[in-house]
């Protein structure tokens, strides 16, 4: 990977870093209406797997699906059109943030049902096989949805007819407050998939540019036509399950567990790798956050501008 790369991958996740943490600030003045699950935190995970793959390739995400939209090529002008309810949003206002969807980007949909769209992610693989195309289909899901009956069902279609869908398994260590310990029996995630058939590993976010290197592997075993693979990937998300603050006061994890999975932050140890490799200097970093913060100002300015949907908009996507 040449320096440029390296740095480009830095970018790509200080940029979902710092959107994120600019709807934190914004969602207290209520005007999002819609629930947030934020991805402070996790966003190496997302940038790693995308910068992998190609436009044409198909990703499906979950309620924390703002990491995922970003790194794939969503645009973030509509994105947070969708988070402020506005007809510009990339689903019309009607979805919120547990809704995106960017098919000019290849980002197929995100949805809150637990391990809901792995089995979408496999049949888009499985019209991938029948048509002869060397594109991917990958499914972005928490630790909680390999408890989900649909998962495994997938999965086993998924390895039987050899489709070209990567699983990536977030294991953030909690489904909203229970730890994974209360959950499931002492056991590696990745091996349930191992059990299907699947090639599988487990892995850490820690290094931005380690993990893409993996993942580049895991991507092109499943492009090669050899079937699906699965990563389970360790990642821990610093703000509350669902808003824009913290939750540590409430009891389901200590403040100590917190502090320790910070301390370790992945995205500035990426920026302490390339400091380090004279590739990173407080003159790069700034013209970076300057050029993010633009941006960012740019799309909030477009998306507070935009109109609502109007009654014909309701009309046209309400069903009885």
């Amino acid at each position: 990977m040449t320096d440029k790369e390296r740095l480009d991958l830095y970018a790509r996740t200080l940029r979902v870093r710092k959107i994120e943490e600019a709807i934190a600030d914004l969602y207290p003045g209520q005007e999002m209406r819609c629930p947030v699950h934020l991805s402070i935190g996790q966003e190496v995970t997302a940038v790693a797997v995308c910068s992998n793959l190609k436009k044409s390739d198909y990703v499906f995400s979950n309620h924390r699906c703002h990491g995922h939209y970003l790194a794939k090529g969503g645009d973030l002008k509509r994105m947070l059109a969708e988070i402020y309810g506005k007809a510009a949003g990339c689903t019309g206002g009607f979805g919120g943030s547990m809704h995106l969807v960017d098919e000019a980007a290849g980002f197929m949909g995100a949805v809150p049902i637990v391990a809901g769209t792995i089995p979408i992610a496999v049949g888009a693989a499985f019209k991938f096989k029948m048509r002869k195309e060397k594109r991917v289909s990958v499914a972005f899901f928490g630790d909680a949805a390999v408890e989900e009956g649909v998962f495994h069902e997938a999965a086993n279609f998924a390895a039987l007819h050899k489709l070209p869908v990567l699983f990536v398994c977030e294991n953030n260590l909690y489904a909203v407050y229970t730890p994974l310990r209360e959950r499931q029996p002492e056991q590696q995630i990745c091996g349930l998939a191992r059990a299907h058939g699947i090639p599988s590993s487990q892995l850490h976010e820690g290094d931005l540019f380690d993990l893409s290197g993996k993942l580049r592997g895991a991507v092109a075993h499943v492009r090669s036509g050899k079937g699906p693979a699965f990563v389970e990937i360790f990642t821990y998300r610093w703000r509350e399950h669902c808003g824009p603050g913290y939750d540590n006061n409430i009891g389901y994890r200590t403040c100590e567990e917190f502090e320790s999975w910070k301390s370790r932050d992945p995205l500035e140890r990426t920026a302490a790798i390339l400091r380090k490799a004279g590739v990173l200097d407080a003159e790069t970093e700034q013209r970076l956050e300057k050029k993010i913060a633009a941006e960012i100002g740019e799309a909030v300015k477009f998306s507070k501008a935009a109109p609502f949907p109007t009654r014909k908009d309701y009309d046209k996507r309400a069903y009885a």
